[in-house]
């Protein structure tokens, strides 16, 4: 299950990460409070065969399946609305694992979606890091191949008020064009690096596909572009990950 800003998808996949069931997909519902997303996982299991487990990939801080804060479904109607403080309320403390457990009556494993992507394209080695560009901006960081805490890059600040979700998130992809987004990509690149000082950066989500050429050029050989689809095979090795 990967629970994004505007969509949330879903398929069956076997231990290799070969899908056994074409994904199925549903507009992320607004406002979104737990019982609902939990309501909308379900609903799209009921359409796919049956499985044993279940990975879920959300937007936000966890903890050991706990939700700690969610940036985009606390909002009224989406990422860039206005929060609502009962949805902060609702969210923050919530036991994903163990409601998603409940409704599907499965084994779960909830994770940040950046850490499932992750989990897909990790070789294991040195200090790897993942930043997926969508709605907004994601990220997880592996060192040897396993997961470091999360941290919720995304709220972090960088100029005129805006966080990283604002500075690169799809809102401003649409309003600046591929071309100066792609540039804003490189320099969030720039910042990161002397701070996570990597052996590898991944970038992923549905936006990566989207830098320019340009650009692509100029990021560097430890940097890599990744597939989307990465996200899904991440549900499955996700559940082999070691935590720091």
């Amino acid at each position: 299950m990967d629970c994004g800003g505007g969509g949330i998808k879903a398929s069956v996949l076997d231990s290799a990460g070969t899908m056994h069931a074409q994904p199925v997909r549903t507009a992320t519902p607004y406002p979104l409070p737990p019982a609902r997303l939990v309501a909308t996982i379900a609903s799209l299991a009921e359409q796919l065969p049956r499985a044993q487990r279940v990975t879920v990939g959300m937007p936000g801080m966890l903890r050991h399946g706990v939700v700690v804060a969610t940036p985009h479904y606390v909002t009224r109607s989406g990422p860039r609305t206005r929060v609502l403080p009962e949805l902060v309320l609702h969210w923050s403390g919530f036991d994903m694992r163990g409601a998603v457990e409940e409704a599907l009556a499965l084994p779960a494993l909830v994770l940040n979606d950046a850490e499932v992507h992750g989990a897909g394209v990790v070789a294991g080695a040195g200090l790897e890091m993942i930043v997926t560009l969508g709605t907004g901006l994601g990220n997880a960081v592996f060192d040897g191949g396993a997961l470091a805490p999360h941290v919720e890059l995304s709220q972090g600040p960088v100029r005129w008020g805006l966080t990283y979700d604002d500075y690169i998130g799809e809102h401003e992809r649409l309003r600046l064009g591929d071309a100066q987004w792609s540039r804003r990509v490189r320099k969030v690149v720039e910042a990161l690096r002397p701070m996570y000082m990597w052996d590898r950066l991944y970038l992923g989500g549905g936006n990566s596909r989207r830098i320019s050429p340009q650009v692509l050029a100029r990021l560097g050989d430890d940097v890599v572009i990744v597939p989307n689809s990465a996200g899904i095979i991440g549900g499955v090795r996700a559940w082999d990950l070691r935590v720091r």
